[in-house]
Order: C-alpha cells, then sequence, then structure tokens
C-alpha cells in the first residue's frame, strides 16, 4: 500500500500523478520537517509512505543496496543490521528470531511481505522469513515492538515487512551464479521492464546446500513476479506473485553434547528429521487518489503446506512425543482503506478493515524411532510410521476494523492515535471422538467447537522536532496474540495418564486466552555532522503468557495463562561516514528479559529470573570501503552476548563474535564478480545452546564458508 513506489511509473505517463505523489508524501508534514534533506520513507508504521523522522516508532530500514550487496542466503545474514534485531539458525534457512524477545520460536512476530502477513493468525510458523525470497527483496523493515494497532494479532515482539523490487525503468536482465563452500549453489536471475503504463519485473533463486554437518543438505526454489500498472492519473494497481517450495534434512540445529560441539562439530543426533514446504501468494493492491483522499483494496490469496518431523520433537521412550506432520492452510483475504487528508488541520484520518477466513487441517502419525545411545546424546537413526494421532480440520476467520488518526497542533508536534478491533476465532472439527485417547495415552483429542476472541488494541503516539535534523519520539502501544491451532487443538499430554486426564487436559486447552503486551519508549533521531543516528529505550511487559507444564503426580502435561515477562532495552542505530571512501554502519543492543510471574505448579518459582536464550548485548557493525562506482568491500562484525543455557540460570553460553567479509567489482559494464567470507577467523561458537537431560548441549554454528559469484547483465 505504499503509494510512492508507484509514483515514478504513473508520472512517466501522467505528469498530474507525480504532483498526487508528491502531496501524497508531504501531507501534513510540519514545516520546520520540509527544510530538511529528504528522509528515510518507511510504509510499516501506517501501511502508508512516510517519513521516517514524524513516525513515532522504531522501525529500521535496510534499504534494497544493502540487501543486494550482502545477498543473504540466511535471515541471520541481515536482520542483525537493524539494533535489537536477530535471527538464529535452526536449520537450513529455517530460523528463531529475537526482536525485543529472547531467540524463541514462539508466535510472538508477524511476518510480512508489502504489507500482508505471509501467514494466517493460529497457523504461525517460526520459519516463516524462509518462506520469502530475500535475496532479491526490495528492502527490509523491521518495526521493533507491539504493531498490533494496525496489523492484528502476533505482532508482540515486532513486525518485519520485505518489499517487493520495484520494475526497472528500462529493460534489464541479470543473471547471478555462485558456488561455495559445503556443495553451495545458488542462481539468481531477474529480468524486467517499464513500458508505458506497465512496469513487470520477475525475480527465481535456486539454492542448493550439501550442508556442513551430516545429513543437513537443502534445496529451495523460489519465484516473485510483481506488476504495477498506472490505470489513468489517479489510480494504480500491483499486482504481486510468490511461490517457494523447500526440502530440507532438519537436523542441521540437532545439539551436540560438549565434547562433541568442540571436536566433532559435524555429528548429527537425528538424522531422520526432514521438513518440506510449500508456499504461494497473490495479491493485487488496487490504490485511487482524489484531491486529499486515497482509497485501497488489496485481496490476496495464501497457500501454505509442510510436511514436517521435527528434530526438536524427538524424545526417546513412551513420554516422546514423536511424530511426522502434515498440515496445510489457505487463506482468503482483503485489506480494505480510506485516507483522508485535511491540510488546514494539518491532519491525517485512516479507516480500514481487514478481512480473512483461512481453512486449514492437521494430519499427525505417531512414529517409532530406532534409538541408540542415552541422555543427551541419544542417537536417532530411524523409524517406521506409527497409529495416526491427529486428524482434524479448522478454519480461522476475522473481521478487524481499525482508524488511525494524525494532527499536528503546532509546526513541531506531531500527535498519532489509533484503535483495532479485531474479532477472530476457529471451527474445529476432529476426525476422532471427542475424549477419546491415542498412543499411549498421549493424544486427548477435543470435540467440534467454535472459539471466538475480540480484541481492542489502542497505541498512541508523538514526534516533536527539536529542530530541522533532531526529532523526538515515543509511543504507548498494545498488543496480543491468539492462541495458535496448535496451542488450542494439539494438547498431547503424557505417557501413563488415564483417558479421563487426557480429556481433561484436552479441554482445558480449548479455555487459553490471548496473550497480551504493552510497551512504552521514548526515542531520540536525528543528523549530526554528517552522522546519523536513532537510540530509543523500551519496556515491554507481556501477561498472560502461554505456560506450559506436566504435573508429577498424573504425567498430564497442560497449559494455563500463568505467565508474565518483563523485557527492557536501549537501541541504538548510528551512521558515520569517513571520507569520500569509507563508512562505519553501527548497530547496537542491550536488553534483559526477565520472568516477571512465572510459577510452575511442583517446581521452583521462575519469578525474576532471567528468561534462557536472552542475550543482554547484541552488536552489528559494518565497515565499507567504496573506492570508486562499481567496487565495494565490506568488514562486517557480529555480536551475541552471552544468555543463560536454562530458565532456572545454572549454566551459561558465553556469547560469540563473528567476523564476515563481503567484496564486489565490475568487470566493465556487463559483468561483475563478487566473492563473500563468514566466519573470517573460523571460530567455533553456538547457533544455541541449552541444557538437555540435565547437561550442557550447543547446536555447532557454521566454520569459515567462501563463496564466490559471478553476475551479468543485459
Amino acid at each position: 500500500m505504499q503509494l510512492p513506489v508507484f509514483a515514478p511509473l504513473a508520472a512517466r505517463r501522467h505528469p498530474l500523478a507525480l504532483a498526487l505523489a508528491a502531496a501524497f508524501s508531504a501531507a501534513a508534514l510540519p514545516a520546520i520537517a520540509q527544510q530538511a534533506a529528504l528522509p528515510d520513507i518507511t510504509v510499516t508504521g501506517t501501511r502508508e509512505g512516510q517519513s521516517l523522522d514524524r513516525t513515532p516508532a522504531s522501525i529500521g530500514i535496510v534499504g534494497e543496496d544493502a540487501v543486494r550487496l550482502v545477498k543473504p542466503s540466511h535471515p541471520s545474514q541481515i536482520l542483525s543490521q537493524v539494533p535489537g534485531a536477530a535471527a538464529g539458525v535452526t536449520n537450513g534457512e529455517g530460523h528463531n528470531t529475537a526482536i525485543r524477545q529472547p531467540f524463541t520460536t514462539a508466535p510472538v512476530y508477524l511476518f510480512l511481505e508489502d504489507g500482508i502477513p505471509i501467514r494466517s493468525t493460529g497457523f504461525f510458523n517460526h520459519n516463516a522469513l524462509y518462506e520469502i525470497n530475500l535475496p532479491q527483496a526490495g528492502g527490509i523493515e523491521v518495526n521493533r515492538g507491539p504493531t498490533t494497532a494496525l496489523y492484528g494479532s502476533d505482532a508482540i515482539g515486532g513486525a518485519v515487512n520485505v518489499l517487493t523490487r520495484k520494475p526497472p525503468d528500462a529493460p534489464e536482465v541479470s543473471l547471478f551464479g555462485e558456488a561455495g563452500s559445503f556443495g553451495w549453489k545458488r542462481l539468481l536471475g531477474s529480468a524486467g521492464t517499464t513500458a508505458g503504463d506497465n512496469g513487470v519485473i520477475a525475480n527465481a533463486n535456486l539454492t542448493h546446500s550439501d550442508g556442513w554437518r551430516s545429513k543437513t543438505a537443502y534445496d529451495r526454489q523460489s519465484v516473485t513476479a510483481r506488476w504495477d500498472r498506472a490505470i489513468d492519473a489517479n489510480t494504480v494497481l500491483k499486482t504481486v506473485f510468490s511461490s517457494t517450495a523447500i526440502d530440507q534434512e532438519t537436523g542441521a540445529n540437532s545439539p551436540l553434547v560438549m565434547s562433541d560441539y568442540l571436536d566433532n562439530p559435524t555429528r548429527n543426533y537425528k538424522p531422520i528429521a526432514f521438513r518440506k514446504v510449500s508456499a504461494t501468494r497473490l495479491s493485487a493492491a488496487w490504490e485511487r487518489e482524489a484531491g486529499d483522499s486515497l482509497i485501497s483494496i488489496t485481496p490476496y490469496y495464501r497457500d501454505n503446506s509442510m510436511d514436517l518431523l521435527a528434530s526438536f520433537k524427538l524424545t526417546s521412550g513412551a513420554t516422546g512425543d514423536n511424530t511426522i506432520s502434515y498440515s496445510s492452510n489457505q487463506s482468503y483475504g482483503v485489506q480494505l482503506k480510506w485516507r483522508q487528508d485535511y491540510d488546514q488541520r494539518r491532519a491525517r484520518l485512516i479507516v480500514g478493515i481487514d478481512l480473512e477466513n483461512s481453512p486449514g487441517a492437521r494430519k499427525e502419525d505417531r512414529i517409532n524411532a530406532t534409538v541408540t545411545g542415552a541422555g543427551a546424546s541419544r542417537i536417532y537413526s530411524a523409524y517406521t510410521v506409527g497409529a495416526r494421532v491427529y486428524d482434524y480440520k479448522v478454519s480461522f476467520h476475522g473481521i478487524s476494523p481499525y482508524i488511525h488518526g494524525e494532527y499536528s497542533p503546532t509546526e513541531r508536534l506531531r500527535l498519532s492515535a489509533g484503535l483495532r478491533h479485531d474479532h477472530v476465532g476457529f471451527k474445529f472439527e476432529n476426525n476422532f471422538a471427542a475424549g477419546s485417547v491415542l498412543a499411549t495415552n498421549q493424544y486427548g483429542q477435543a470435540g467440534n467447537t467454535s472459539i471466538n476472541y475480540d480484541h481492542l488494541s489502542p497505541k498512541f503516539g508523538a514526534t516533536y522536532a527539536l529542530d530541522r535534523d533532531t526529532h523526538l519520539y515515543g509511543s504507548l502501544n498494545h498488543s496480543f496474540r491468539a492462541p495458535s491451532e496448535g496451542d488450542l487443538f494439539r494438547p498431547s499430554t503424557g505417557a501413563g495418564v488415564t483417558a479421563g486426564q487426557a480429556a481433561l487436559a484436552a479441554q482445558s486447552a480449548l479455555t487459553l486466552k490471548p496473550v497480551k503486551g504493552d510497551q512504552a519508549e521514548i526515542g531520540l533521531r536525528g543528523r549530526a555532522a554528517g552522522i546519523s543516528y536513532d537510540v530509543v529505550a523500551y519496556e515491554l511487559v507481556k501477561s498472560d503468557d502461554i505456560l506450559t507444564y506436566t504435573d508429577p503426580v498424573t504425567n498430564v502435561r497442560s497449559s494455563s495463562n500463568n505467565g508474565s515477562t518483563r523485557h527492557r532495552g536501549i537501541e541504538a542505530a548510528i551512521g558515520i561516514p569517513l571520507g569520500k571512501a569509507w563508512r562505519a554502519d553501527i548497530a547496537l543492543s542491550t536488553a534483559r528479559h526477565n520472568y516477571k510471574e512465572w510459577v510452575v505448579p511442583g517446581s521452583a518459582s521462575l519469578s525474576g529470573k532471567e528468561m534462557a536464550a536472552a542475550p543482554r548485548s547484541l552488536a552489528n557493525t559494518r565497515l565499507i570501503w567504496m573506492p570508486g562506482e562499481g567496487t565495494s568491500l565490506q568488514l562486517e562484525w557480529t555480536h551475541i552476548g552471552a544468555y543463560w543455557r536454562d530458565d532456572a540460570n545454572t549454566s551459561r553460553y558465553d556469547g560469540h563474535d563473528l567476523l564476515n567479509l563481503r567484496g564486489g567489482m565490475d568487470l566493465g559494464k556487463q559483468l561483475r564478480i563478487s566473492a563473500s567470507v563468514n566466519n573470517l577467523a573460523d571460530k567455533r561458537y553456538a547457533d544455541s545452546s541449552s541444557i538437555s537431560s540435565g547437561v550442557p548441549v550447543a547446536s555447532p554454528g557454521l566454520p569459515r564458508s567462501l563463496q564466490v559469484g559471478l553476475e551479468a547483465k543485459w
């Protein structure tokens, strides 16, 4: 829904469209801000193209040039450029995320493509960024903290909005081939042009890796296509099609006992694990601007499916939850929006509604694994498929109106407020009888039911121009996430429970309430002596968090809304020009993530403890050398601070520091050579580290690796 993206296309044939776009971009902008140099533009803060200087939110922008330079093979290689944001490697291109939260797989983030969530509420996938063609993106925006008031459920820790590339002004074709360590091969192709009122671009990504650890190969095929059309002087249409297929062996994040981690890191205790993913999206954003008004209609369709034998679920004995799952989900939705500017009052009003219906299904089969060894070093070498334990259909529906307003009582002060009402829910149809218990009494079944949630999410914000280059901003935001279909309808319990106990656990899961988040933040951004900066402090409190525990007497595992956590931190982004050829960009954050109230029945309280996998510090520093057009070299330092391996705070991972080197040089007008070295010092580090069977374990990170590529353009 970013009109400035369309404006250059429309203006080539319709000069009036350029004037409209200029009016739109500067509407209600205080005069003091208009006098400054053109600031970064963000589309994530309000679903509108807006100057970052007057956005009361901490939004990190990774531009298209930065994406092209890195050509990330994993989200961890690009998200850390935003302060307070990081992604961990789980398997292949799989990831967990840390944005104002510990590294987690919980559904507390919203992943978007051009402002449209790439998955439906209730069908969250913590790996969802691998469903987007990141190395060929047109930019990435990371809104740290709650964004529920505009985007709905799940946006507690933050929202990551990946932008598609705009069509080029003239015919352009490029082909990039890359090869490297551990069987790495990648082919990126792009073609596009603009002719008259139409601009098109298509991108393709074919990637293969043998994996550096045993049985960790993966393949992906991605296509992204975009068609921009200027229908008339005031109306534009953007159509985007994306499709990704991934086939990977998912033992890459299999943790090792410390002796193997240090001396035999290529071992894989869980070679039977796999993941097969298919994700397709289609959207068409129609926008018409007339005077000070804009109307936007964006219908969309999604299709997601996944076959999964998860390495993290492989546990030994009758208490294990060892299964293969087959899940699918389709989505039919539309985003409707009306925006009105009131120039005389320096005000803007946005009213919209999001509508969605997403039918899905899950089938799950118990597996009987062949296991050798014991404790944390058990090896799962083979399996046979056993009884079916889940077989159900579940459909998500959502009707979510929202309103957003902005007003400038003075030239320096800009106020904003918003409110969203989410009416969301699930319709559940079970192919097993309610109360039945399957596979060693672990899988209780709920009966056919419908569950609905109604939630109001307000937000308030303000920006104040101290001078033309210095802006103060602050906000109060409320967020929530509805329980996922797994929370509600997949209540695995434990071995040795009675049928009645399993049935009670299944019924208890249906009573879960939404998790809530409340955040206050204040920041300062600006430019001084050529240095740009953005510093923000925040406090985010989650309440009614879902706490899962196992009763030591009955072995029944159940969940309830009993937890609350507090997240406090300071984040800073700094850009420093160092003469004509050098530049340094720095992203820093320090944070504490604590259990505010977290009492597990039958065990010690975790209240006041630091959360596991929660580094106190994150950093990314890039030193860039560009001696001339077409030549660049980047040295990157990434830092992950120390964190507790367990919630009881008994064992600590020391963190790590890595160096990466990237560079490229034009070989004439049509050829460019590039190379990158990850983990330049070949340091042993952990992608994640935890406690298993009472001992520390760690998943070893990628050793030094080299990739070399050649790009041809026509």
